[in-house]
């Protein structure tokens, strides 16, 4: 029963409603679409820190033999909190969406509807379809066909979520007006850096640490895995790798923004590039 109780299937839902309860009492002049992107953001970055932490504890446990080292965390963390997180997820990110729309006054969004949930999947469809992947794929192969192997793996996965409680604060501290502070621009420099490392250089990290095993050289090891392998970690690379250019681009937009026009007057008619 207490894990039940204790799972992620009651404690993220059950923290959504609380920040919607607290946040308008603490915020007044927030809207309900302010409100639910907050309480979505700071549910995300608690699922981000459980799962840092059950990755550390795991890859550090099954560091010696990263094949047949053993860790209970790596199954019990994708069971009780994993799977509930990303279908809670699913959920909260529809909320955001359909109430951002309704406070911009679109006339289809008075109420929910099929027509509301198929904007948020055309609109949002990536992410949507990385937590599907994740359900469906994740899920079975921890559960199912690793044969009791590759825990350490399963660790490192976990440590994909290190960059999410930036990119939450990010979003939060743009929410309060401080996207001007310094704070902002040093998280979006973390940001950057958390998210490199821990999602796109970690794959390269992984396979360095099989070829490590089998006394393999790094580009040897796609050859020596099963093709279902490396095509499972291409497509969970692949859209990290489409994420990471546009955090690039928008950084690279807001550092531009920071120093300015580069002539002290714009030309009339004229538009300031953004």
């Amino acid at each position: 029963m207490w894990k039940v109780l204790a799972s992620g299937a009651v404690v993220f839902p059950g923290l959504f409603l609380v920040f919607r309860r607290v946040l308008p009492r603490v915020f007044s002049r927030w809207s309900d679409a302010d409100v639910v992107l907050v309480s979505e953001r700071l549910v995300s970055s608690v699922h981000a820190l459980m799962a840092t932490a059950a990755g550390v504890i795991v890859v550090a446990s099954c560091w010696n033999n990263v094949i047949h080292d053993r860790h209970w965390l790596a199954t019990d963390f994708v069971i009780y909190y994993g799977v509930p997180y990303m279908t809670y997820d699913i959920f909260a990110m529809y909320l955001s969406h359909y109430h951002r729309f309704r406070v911009k006054g679109h006339e289809e969004y008075k109420q929910h509807s099929l027509r509301t949930a198929n904007s948020f999947v055309r609109r949002e469809f990536l992410l949507v379809l990385h937590h599907i992947a994740l359900l469906t794929i994740l899920l079975p192969v921890t559960l199912f066909f690793r044969k009791e192997q590759g825990d350490f793996f399963i660790g490192c996965l976990f440590l994909t979520e290190v960059s999410t409680p930036f990119v939450s604060l990010g979003k939060i501290l743009i929410q309060l007006g401080l996207q001007e502070c310094w704070i902002h621009k040093a998280n979006g420099g973390m940001v950057l850096l958390t998210f490199f490392l821990c999602r796109i250089a970690l794959f390269p990290f992984m396979y360095l640490m099989y070829g490590r095993h089998y006394h393999l050289p790094l580009h040897s090891v796609p050859f020596h895995l099963p093709a279902a392998t490396n095509l499972g970690s291409c497509c969970i690379l692949a859209p990290q790798l489409y994420w990471f250019i546009l955090l690039c681009r928008k950084g690279y937009r807001l550092y531009q923004r920071s120093r300015g026009p580069s002539t002290p007057t714009t030309p009339p008619g004229g538009s300031k590039d953004n």
